[in-house]
């Protein structure tokens, strides 16, 4: 059975996701995302700025001006990440049909994960103060690099005067962030939270930072072949940019004004491997925990699920675990995808946006396929969807998030 009637344990239910708002490295909207992860396609390139790098590839956010995009004097005191966070925002409040010069800001809350902040203004400025002394420094460095900057910019392009908050579970903030949003609604803290994940750390420095500890592809001849999640020769992660951010409201107010209801947001589980800095679990423990208390929360039982998307960095140990974890609690195999094969993996945004890509699924009733993947490594026993979408004909879907730090988040997501 799927989710009786109110769902959930007692005093939670499922809440209402009623709008979205994607930038990717596959384009400045969710069309973008989606009609990219159908096609399998990767947007993997050389990049100029890491030219001489050990790793000069990544998945950027391009093809239009975003200053042009966030508009407005402000956008000079804004970071990239900020930028990208705030087009976001707007995309996903204007999906929901909401009008921020009409709700009560008092009851509106902004829950934005961000791994990294403002590295690129903090490298700058760094470079100032060497070559120029104190006065180089800009006065706007501290505004732009800290990392809770895009959701305070976010509340202030928005009104929204309720809680702001900036969780940092690293790759799993984006996911993190909606888990807090739905318990900000269940508490009766706030009638809307606009919740996601920003990243933009696309640097000579942050590149190099992960090369450097072995966590990224090195496949330079063939970046677009690079990320390929569950694949036998898997190397390590392509670093991609991007922001996502989901409106979530209670389903009675949802009704109430008329709104769209692209899906519900039945459940969320977090736990922590308290293992490793970096490396997962390899028995998935603080993993699965996460995941059974999502299934807890939305009223299911494993073979509820019907579709999963998968965090399928592409690095060795994450899919190895990952896959482990998925043939124990799931017998009943369902199809598996992994985004990050097609967008890279960007970072605090990856959970945000592969929520984007699991509530797409059930909307259009199809599962994308696994982008460089013809059939997973012998060991990892999944059944990954490959070389097209697959029909879903479930009604659920669950994304998995895990992050440096043995950080591990689950959402289900229902069909409105």
């Amino acid at each position: 059975m799927v989710g009786r009637a109110g769902g959930g344990a007692a005093g939670t239910g499922p809440v209402a996701v009623t709008g979205m708002g994607v930038v990717s490295p596959a384009g400045a909207d969710e069309y973008g995302l989606w009609k990219a992860l159908l096609e399998g396609r990767s947007t993997a390139r050389t990049l100029g700025a890491l030219a001489g790098l050990p790793v000069d590839f990544g998945c950027p956010v391009d093809g239009f001006d975003l200053d042009e995009a966030v508009g407005g004097r402000s956008v000079y005191r804004m970071a990239r990440f900020v930028k990208l966070a705030v087009l976001a925002a707007r995309q996903a409040v204007a999906d929901a049909g909401l009008d921020p010069n009409g709700w009560d800001g008092a009851r509106v809350g902004v829950v934005l994960g961000v791994g990294v902040g403002g590295v690129s203004a903090l490298v700058d400025n760094a470079r100032r103060f060497d070559a120029g002394g104190p006065e180089a420094v800009s006065p706007l460095l501290v505004s732009m690099m800290i990392p809770n900057a895009a959701a305070g910019e976010v509340a202030i392009a928005l009104g929204a005067g309720g809680p702001s908050l900036a969780p940092a579970t690293a790759c799993a903030s984006g996911a993190t962030a909606l888990a807090v949003g739905r318990d900000l609604l269940t508490s009766d803290q706030c009638d809307v939270v606009v919740a996601g994940g920003a990243e933009a750390v696309l640097t000579p420095l942050v590149v190099t930072a992960f090369a450097r500890m072995g966590a990224l592809s090195t496949r330079t001849a063939e970046p677009a072949l690079a990320s390929r999640p569950f694949a036998p020769d898997r190397d390590g992660f392509v670093i991609g940019e991007g922001a996502a951010l989901l409106v979530l409201e209670r389903p009675g107010d949802a009704r109430a004004r008329g709104a769209r209801v692209r899906a519900l947001l039945a459940g969320a589980g977090s736990a922590t491997d308290a293992h490793h800095p970096t490396a997962p679990d390899p028995e998935g423990r603080g993993a699965r925990r996460a995941v059974e208390a999502a299934l807890r929360q939305a009223d299911w039982v494993p073979a509820d699920v019907g579709h999963i998307n998968a965090h399928g960095t592409s690095t060795p140990l994450n899919d190895a675990m990952e896959s482990g974890l998925i043939a124990r609690l799931f017998p009943h195999r369902p199809p598996v995808t992994a985004p990050k094969g097609a967008v890279g993996h960007t970072l605090a945004a990856a959970g945000a946006i592969e929520a984007v890509a699991t509530v797409l699924a059930l909307e259009h009733s199809l599962v994308p396929p696994v982008a460089n993947l013809e059939a997973p490594a012998e060991g990892l026993p999944l059944d990954c969807v490959t070389g097209g979408p697959r029909l879903l004909r479930a009604a659920t879907g669950l994304s998995h998030s895990f992050g440096f730090g043995g950080h591990n988040v689950a959402l289900a997501f229902q069909r409105a």
